[in-house]
């Protein structure tokens, strides 16, 4: 017997049967939730066994055969939620132009009014004792989570489970310093500073100072999740680093698109993932 035959009885007696694992999904509402769902459903299809967290209220996160749906109780009702995403909307898509300039300005302001309810549903849920022991029970492998709020980081954490990220990325590039990447100030301009990679020394002043700037809005912003953490996992707790032990980073950007800076090798780009299938362009005609 040659070698072109014995090769593929070695492939058989090395084969052995695929197993599925058990995940447990902690998507964010709305927009986020359609970014992340083809992934999910893929997860499911390809024969895992998926579970999707979601407060009692959604406004886009609908049942599907490839994963199951389990709610939690939140203190609010379908009708706040709606208010405040109808106030977001309004303030941002229907605004006048002069509403729309000042947004950045009160940006900050409009997204805690949206984000307070989603972190009273997220307290709701760590303090839930027999919902998180249900959970347990469940024995996943592996959490995969939206990390723009930090509730699934901090479920992954007490539940000792490893975690994947999936997003777009944080608006400041945040998720750079969570993963200790280099991101030079001298030439990766930093959020509302309106730079480009081409910047003179007074514009590198400011791009430094605002790198700075963009850490105080992070401890700021999600100092109560901190509180929480600190609380459910009986320790303290710095979020950034709860942030940076994620095993994979799925970030939904491509890199033609963004500024040149390192990136950790666990920070994988999946940008256009969402896109509908290519087609290829039409033979294009010089006329000259």
């Amino acid at each position: 017997m040659g070698p072109a035959a014995i090769f593929p009885l070695l492939l058989l007696m090395c084969w052995s049967a695929a197993e599925g694992g058990r995940l447990l999904v902690v998507p964010l509402d709305a927009s986020h939730w359609f970014a992340m769902r083809d992934v999910v459903e893929e997860l499911g299809h390809r024969g895992h066994q998926v579970v999707v967290l979601v407060p009692e209220y959604t406004l886009l996160v609908r049942q599907s055969q490839h994963y199951t749906l389990r709610s939690y109780p939140v203190p609010y009702n379908k009708e706040q939620l709606n208010q405040r995403m109808d106030y977001l909307k309004n303030y941002f898509v229907d605004g006048s132009r002069v509403e729309k300039i000042l947004a950045g300005t009160f940006e900050y302001q409009i997204v805690l009014y949206l984000t307070g309810l989603f972190f009273e549903g997220c307290a709701n849920l760590l303090t839930n004792e027999s919902m998180i022991q249900a959970l347990q029970e469940d024995h996943f492998d592996a959490l995969v989570t939206d990390p723009a709020l930090p509730c699934g980081v901090i479920l992954a954490e007490q539940f000792k489970l490893p975690f994947v990220h999936t997003f777009r990325g944080y608006p400041c590039g945040l998720e750079h310093v969570a993963t200790n990447s280099p991101s030079p100030t001298a030439y990766v301009p930093r959020c509302y500073t309106l730079s480009s990679d081409q910047m003179v020394f007074r514009e590198r002043i400011w791009n430094f100072i605002f790198s700075y700037l963009e850490r105080l809005l992070f401890k700021n912003f999600y100092s109560q999740y901190e509180s929480l953490a600190a609380k459910v996992l009986q320790r303290d707790v710095n979020l950034m680093e709860l942030y940076g032990r994620a095993s994979v980073w799925l970030l939904r950007y491509d890199f033609v698109f963004e500024y040149p800076r390192p990136m950790m090798p666990n920070m994988v780009l999946i940008g256009g993932l969402n896109c509908k299938e290519r087609r290829e362009l039409k033979e294009v005609h010089n006329n000259k």
